[in-house]
């Protein structure tokens, strides 16, 4: 799931269904090739409008609260008028915004479900067990043999492998099998008249808007996930006007229907809006040397550091077989999403793309190593024993006596982002502790006030 400039602030509708539980047990067929269409005459002429589900009704938004403070008190039709002109001002042709009209209406169950996102703080290899198991894994593979032109034309256009793309399409809705139902519009305009985010949403409506114009959809085809994001790789409305690409020829970009854009759409947001590196790799597991853990650096192991591979060879570090790593200048970051005790990667530049499409350090991981799975690697290697997390409330406990001691870890939330990672790391220092980021019973109680 991408950004919301640089980096996603929350996970699709289709991934949320995913995590409690709803993937499917076994592997489901591919579908059948889309055969390419010959462009319309017109390429501007409307497609066929797509049969919505009988559970979408236009109309039945619940009542519009009081005038938003962050408006000045302005109510929602105010508002709303407000929006259209600088639609309007943007480009958006006045037929368009008749269009969508009927489906720019406040919905306070969108803005209750924006604010009460559950927040999933499993440790890396459950999380990555669940959303990289063998069967996505399995699908990934299928659709690029089905797709194969595509992924191809792909490839060769913007340099971006087929795993790659194949990883973030399984995960964000397994290969379109989890959209979301809900009308992205509605979406779109309650979360802008809302003031936790309002300038991002409504620059995201007007973009919905540009699509309608361009004529890619229409607005009872706009059907997504809550939070207003679409298509089969759930783009935001900017990045959907911004990198969609028509793939199949027939004058349109879908990235609702057609497997065809989906890819070369994919590939054109990873490759130009996230600065792909052509040829170069992204992820790959490694095995840490665990016979002498007091003497590696462990404060080494950060994405903000990157060394030479030759460098991590001549630390210690191999290919999880044991075999040596190459002996080249070819920079690297250490990453050990659960500290010096979990599984280890080497994280290229290209990984950079990964955390800017979701700034989830357990997300744009697991992306990464499906990515890597669908392209052959055997799976990671288990932990020789359980790694303990804190329980949610002990790390809420640390993050406040971060704040305390100084340090800035965004929200004091429970969950172990980067931020709080980096602190932790300093307090390990501080402390003469493992500086591997991963916060420990040991460390929490020296932040209680144990010996410093």
């Amino acid at each position: 799931m991408r950004s919301f400039s640089t980096a996603r602030f929350f996970l699709g509708a289709a991934l949320f269904s995913i995590l409690c539980g709803l993937q499917p047990a076994t592997a489901q067929p591919a579908p059948a090739p889309v055969k390419p269409k010959a462009a319309p005459a017109n390429p501007a002429a409307a497609k066929p409008a797509l049969v919505l589900p009988a559970a979408v009704p236009v109309q039945t938004a619940a009542p519009v609260p009081r005038g938003a403070s962050c408006h000045a008190g302005m109510s929602f039709d105010r508002f709303l008028a407000e929006l259209k002109q600088q639609a309007a001002a943007a480009g958006v042709s006045q037929r368009a915004l008749a269009d969508a009209s009927p489906y720019l209406v406040y919905d306070q169950g969108i803005v209750n479900r924006d604010r009460g996102q559950r927040v999933f703080g499993q440790v890396f290899t459950e999380f990555a067990g669940r959303m990289a198991a063998t069967y996505r894994m399995q699908q990934g593979q299928a659709r690029i043999k089905t797709y194969a032109a595509a992924f191809a034309r792909a490839e060769k256009e913007y340099g971006v492998p087929p795993a790659v793309i194949a990883a973030f399409w399984g995960l964000e809705s397994d290969f379109g099998a989890n959209m979301g139902s809900l009308p992205t519009l509605r979406s779109l305009v309650s979360l802008a008249y809302d003031c936790r985010r309002s300038e991002m949403f409504q620059n995201e409506t007007i973009a919905a808007l540009k699509i309608i114009d361009r004529g890619d959809l229409s607005p009872p085809e706009m059907v997504g996930s809550w939070a207003g994001e679409l298509g089969q790789t759930q783009f935001l409305p900017t990045h959907y006007f911004n990198y969609a690409v028509d793939y199949d020829g027939d004058g349109h970009r879908n990235l609702l229907r057609s497997p065809a854009d989906v890819i070369g759409s994919t590939a054109n947001y990873i490759a130009t809006g996230l600065k792909w590196r052509r040829g170069e790799p992204w992820l790959q597991e490694v095995r840490v040397p665990q016979n002498l853990p007091s003497s590696f650096p462990w404060d080494q192991a950060d994405l903000t550091i990157q060394l030479p591979r030759t460098k991590w060879a001549q630390l210690g570090v191999s290919y999880p077989d044991g075999r040596a790593l190459p002996s080249d200048n070819l920079a690297a970051s250490l990453l050990l999403p659960m500290g010096r005790s979990g599984p280890a990667f080497l994280a290229y530049p290209n990984f950079a793309a990964y955390t800017e499409w979701n700034n989830s350090l357990i997300y744009s991981t697991t992306a990464g190593y499906l990515a890597t799975r669908i392209a052959g690697a055997a799976p990671m290697l288990r932990p020789s024993a359980p790694v303990v997390q804190l329980p949610f409330n002990e790390i809420r406990e640390m993050q406040q006596l971060l704040v305390r001691a100084g340090f800035n870890v965004g929200k004091v939330d429970g969950v172990l982002g980067q931020q709080s990672r980096s602190a932790v790391k300093a307090m390990q220092i501080k402390y003469g502790l493992p500086a591997d980021s991963w916060p420990t019973a040991e460390l929490l109680a020296r932040m209680r006030g144990g010996p410093r």
